[in-house]
Parts: structure tokens; sequence; C-alpha cells
């Protein structure tokens, strides 16, 4: 397998992967955009945008496109995140060429239908709506809105009732003509393809579309500082939700590798810390876990149980000592290791296909680590010492936002 990385005279970077596995070529197509670049008062710009994107263009209808996808066979979709939007295309080899040009039709020439745009934004509200009656969503989302005030990061991604409801077909247009350019665009290709291929289609396809002289500016969190305190949502459910919140490093900072390997040891699988201690020992969590994801600004870690209401204050003190006890004991190296073997070995299973090849190397160049991040993330994850990780945890999980969804008597009861 090789990696070949090229930029085009108008700033696309292609990355091709080249792997002749199978007769299947995955790709990504990959805009630096995503909710951090609306504003406040359009949250869900991206989200609807994908959702509209692919239901007609300038020469095609929704069903067109559909046809012309499912007429080869192949697979085609459109996602938004918080850092960048993406147009996963996947094909036999022999199909590529012509996905590729509808690809394109669809990014360079959409024509966002109202009737489209007003279906989809009822559909996202629903989803919104959905949202609120999920006890793990709500006590997500009350958390990052506090670590992240006025700052896109705090809303999701499909935005509110009332951003998306203000939304339309202009909103998209601009939308689009303001991030949808050559220059803030990353092609990662992978399978049974050559790079001089890929970058001789890529060029037939994009290579006219003539870059802009200068990129809107994203909105930044580099004066974000933590003022840990608790947020609450009474909800008559069977259990209680307690989430504990920390501003952590991005993907671009030294301390990322550590704070994953962290994640895991408390968090992943049945062997997890958190599931051996608080679910197995104690019986206090429905479920129990941690996550951190990873982002191109300032992230959140964060350690959640669901336990019956009854055990509310039981299992926030449980909790919250485990995640203190990251920075309070050194981990023993044969815990250190066991963490880092099942970090690597489910990063390596994470980039069998070439569809999670042409994703993982584009999302880097996307995020401005370059391909070579794939090599230097596994290099930190294995050189973390016990000392590094205590003095991360000491440096990050000190003092958490607390998120409480539950029976109100439950909740707030502490």
């Amino acid at each position: 397998m090789t990696i070949q990385r090229t930029v085009l005279d108008n700033g696309i970077v292609v990355i091709a992967v080249e792997n002749s596995a199978a007769d299947i070529i995955a790709s990504r197509i990959f805009l630096r955009v995503g909710s951090q670049c609306e504003p406040l008062e359009k949250i869900g710009l991206s989200h609807l945008l994908s959702a509209v994107v692919t239901k007609g263009t300038e020469q095609l209808s929704s069903i067109e496109i559909a046809e012309r996808v499912e007429s080869e066979g192949a697979y085609l979709s459109t996602d938004a995140t918080n850092d960048y939007f993406v147009l996963s295309l996947k094909t036999v080899s022999t199909d590529w060429h012509e996905m590729l040009e509808l690809a394109g039709e669809i990014l360079l020439y959409p024509s966002f239908p109202e009737s489209e745009v007003e279906l989809e934004k009822q559909l996202t509200i629903q989803g919104i709506r959905s949202q609120k009656e999920q006890p793990f969503t709500v006590a997500y989302e009350q958390l990052r809105r506090v670590i992240y005030p006025n700052h896109p990061y705090g809303i999701s991604i499909l935005g509110t009732e009332a951003t998306v409801s203000s939304l339309n077909p202009t909103d998209l247009k601009m939308y689009h003509q303001t991030h949808f350019h050559p220059n803030n665009m990353v092609i990662s290709i992978a399978g049974c393809i050559t790079s001089e291929e890929a970058v001789e289609q890529v060029k037939r396809v994009f290579g006219d579309w003539q870059p802009t002289e200068i990129l809107p500016a994203k909105p930044q969190l580099s004066s974000l500082t933590s003022h840990p305190c608790q947020v609450t949502t009474p909800q008559e459910t069977q259990q209680s939700i307690v989430m504990l919140g920390y501003l952590a490093s991005s993907v671009q900072e030294k301390d990322y590798a550590t704070l994953k390997l962290l994640s895991t040891y408390l968090g992943n699988g049945l062997s997890s810390r958190l599931f051996v201690e608080l679910r197995e020992k104690r019986g206090l969590a429905y479920d129990v876990s941690a996550l951190y994801p990873t982002r191109q600004l300032a992230s959140i870690f964060a350690a959640y149980i669901g336990t019956a209401p009854e055990n509310t204050e039981i299992a926030f003190d449980g909790l919250r000592t485990e995640v203190e006890r990251l920075g309070t004991t050194l981990l023993s190296s044969e815990e250190l290791q066991t963490a880092k073997n099942k970090l690597l070995g489910q990063y390596a299973l994470g980039k069998q296909t070439n569809a999670q090849l042409a994703q993982i190397y584009g999302w880097y160049e996307t995020l401005g680590l370059g391909i070579e991040f794939d090599l230097q993330f596994q290099q930190d994850v294995a050189q973390v010492t016990p000392t590094e990780a205590q003095a991360v945890a000491q440096r990050y999980l000190i003092e958490p936002y607390v998120s409480l969804v539950g029976p109100d008597e439950a909740i707030n009861r502490r």
C-alpha cells in the first residue's frame, strides 16, 4: 500500500492510497467547513446543506441523482460534523470516473430546491425533538452548552428548532458560495487505482474550478477558559444520567494521544476501569463509559454513568473518584500497556477497508495534521509513561462540569 499527496494548481489536496486488495474505489471529498463556521443564529446550516445538497443540481433532479447512483450499484452520501463536510463515494473501479463526475456536479452546482429544503427542515426538527427524549443526549448537550458558551461547538450539529426554522434556500446558497472552494477541499481516494490516475481524474472533474483568494475566518476558542458548574434537567426517566465533563486539548496539541489513552483506560469496553469498578463490583451502572472526541479546537473529556435514580448520589461520587484517581495514583505499567494495546489494536482495525483508509487520511489532512499523523499518533501512544499519564490527568481532569438528567428528587438530592 502506497500513499501519495498531491496539491493541484487550484489548491485541491489529493490523497491517493493505492490498495489493490479489492476492485473497489472509495473516495471522501472533504470541505474544511462544519458547524464551527456557522453564525450562532443560523446553527444547523452545515447539517441542512449536507441533507439537501444531493437533492438536486442545475441539471439533475433528486430522482435522477439517485437513479445514477443506484444503476451503478454505487454508494454516495453526505455528512457534516463540527469540523468538516464530507461527500462519501464507493464504487467498483470501472464506474468510479462516472461517479466522480456526479460528485462534482453535486458539489459545484447544487440547486437547493425549496420543497426539498422544507422537507429536510421538518425532518431535522423531528430529530431535534427526538434528542430531547433521550436522557444521555440531553445530558451531553447541556454539558456542551456550558463548556462552549457562545460557540457552535456548544450546540448540536442539527441546530435548534428556532435556528433551523429560520433557514431557507438563500442561506444555503450563501453558505455554499462562501465555503465551497477548491482551495478549501481535500479529496482522499483509496483502492484499485494508481496515484497518477487518481490525480488525473480529479483534475478532469475539478481542475477548472477557480480558487478564492481569501477563505473566510473560523471562530476561535483560544480565549476559552474553564468555569466548572452544575447543570440539571429534571426528566421522569427510569434512570439518572450523571456526566462529568472537562475542557481538554484539541487534536493539534501534544496531550491528545495521552488523553485518548486515558479515555480508553477509563471507559472503553468491558474490561475498562469504570465498567469493572462501578458496574461489575458495585452494581451501580446500567451503562458507564468515557469519551474524548477528536476536535480541531478544544475538545471535551467526559465520563458518564446511567444509574437507578436512588443511586444517583453514590454513582456520582464513584464516578468522580475514578476520574480523580488518574491524577492521584500512578497507573501501573501493566495497566497502561493494556490500555495501549486496546487503543492501538482498535485503531488498526479501523484501517482495514478502502473506505476506512480514505476516511482517516482525508480526515487528518482536513484537520491540518497531514497524512504523517497516522504514524505519529501511534508512536505518541506507545511512548506515554505512567508519570506522563498522571501529569496530563492533573492538568485537565481536576474540577468537572457536572451534567445531571433524571427524576427531580434524585438529581437535586446532592
